[in-house]
């Protein structure tokens, strides 16, 4: 595939006013916005605090090339926004290469960009026919083709089931199966509505969803590289700044809810096993959960359905002693 031309996007930042706030009082330095896309909340960041910078990660070429063509276009950004082409989970390497021993915070939105589920080419979305592909990174070997047409009944069972929570999912690996060769999102769409029973279509939004989304947290593996992109925000975040995330189905949310609930206990209790570690006194605590809005406001969840399934979680790094 080809890199896609920079253009411009509809793509709406979710909880954008929550996300700006929860940066307020973070520490004059450079916030990781790691899941870039078009750039909506960290521009919106930028020209809320001047003390902060952003370091834009992201793995899509589209991007990549559409945060380029931002900042060569608005001298504000120049300076202050910086950009490379990486999966989340290489933070710590970015980090090394440019030298940056701290971060005054980060910002996961785990949500899938506009550009991915709107060009049909990219093969993310059951509403519009495209091929199979699903790949965030274009330069990735596995796509949903192969997801779909190579793996084992039992093995597309399990990972819709896991990723998605799709009580039919034995239903819908069997018939996937049963219909191969699929070759098209239209095609694996109509597969997925005619295994699930009539009287479940018609409740939880189109049939195809979850296992649309199943099948692109397992192309990508979002699940798999979140928790160790998690840790190693965390580690390198300092003394006062912050960690926001914002999760979209149950797989994403339990494994941000378990490595926050693990970095809020005594710090002590932890080894030096990952390189990003900071050693701290025996008996002092980590970060403390912050107060924020959990949920988009009614009015945001009518003016952006994507914004409907949205939960966001906030972590502030205290390096404090427990019961000060």
């Amino acid at each position: 595939m080809t890199t896609p031309k920079p253009q411009e996007g509809s793509h709406l930042p979710v909880m954008v006013d929550e996300i700006v706030e929860c940066f307020a009082s973070v520490p004059e330095g450079i916030i990781v916005d790691a899941t870039f896309g078009l750039g909506g909340h960290a521009v919106a960041i930028l020209n809320a605090y001047p003390k902060l910078q952003i370091l834009g990660l992201d793995q899509d070429a589209f991007a990549i090339a559409n945060a380029e063509k931002m900042i060569a276009e608005d001298a504000t950004l120049k300076g202050r926004l910086t950009v490379r082409r990486v999966r989340f989970d290489s933070l710590g390497e970015v980090l090394a290469e440019m030298s940056i021993g701290q971060i005054s915070g980060a910002l996961f939105d785990l949500g899938v960009s506009s550009p991915q589920l709107d060009v049909a080419e990219r093969g993310f979305s059951y509403r519009h026919d495209g091929p199979l592909d699903m790949r965030m990174d274009q330069r990735s070997l596995l796509s949903a083709a192969e997801v779909v047409n190579s793996y084992e009944e039992s093995e597309l069972s399990r990972l819709i089931a896991d990723n998605a929570d799709e009580k039919f999912a034995r239903r819908i690996a069997k018939a996937i199966v049963a219909a191969r060769p699929i070759t098209t999102t239209s095609q694996l769409a109509e597969v997925v509505v005619a295994a699930i029973p009539a009287p479940a279509r018609r409740t939880g939004g189109h049939p195809a969803k979850r296992t649309f989304q199943a099948i692109r947290i397992e192309v990508n593996k979002e699940l798999e590289i979140l928790e160790r992109a998690l840790q190693i925000a965390i580690d390198t975040t300092k003394s006062g700044g912050r960690v926001a995330v914002l999760t979209y189905h149950s797989g994403e949310n339990r494994i941000v809810k378990r490595v926050f609930s693990e970095s809020e206990r005594d710090f002590n209790v932890q080894t030096t096993a990952s390189p990003y570690l900071h050693e701290s006194q025996s008996g002092e605590r980590r970060t403390r959960r912050v107060r924020a809005p959990k949920y988009p406001s009614s009015k945001e969840q009518t003016l952006n359905r994507r914004a409907k399934s949205a939960r966001l979680r906030v972590l502030e790094k205290t390096l404090v002693g427990v019961g000060n």
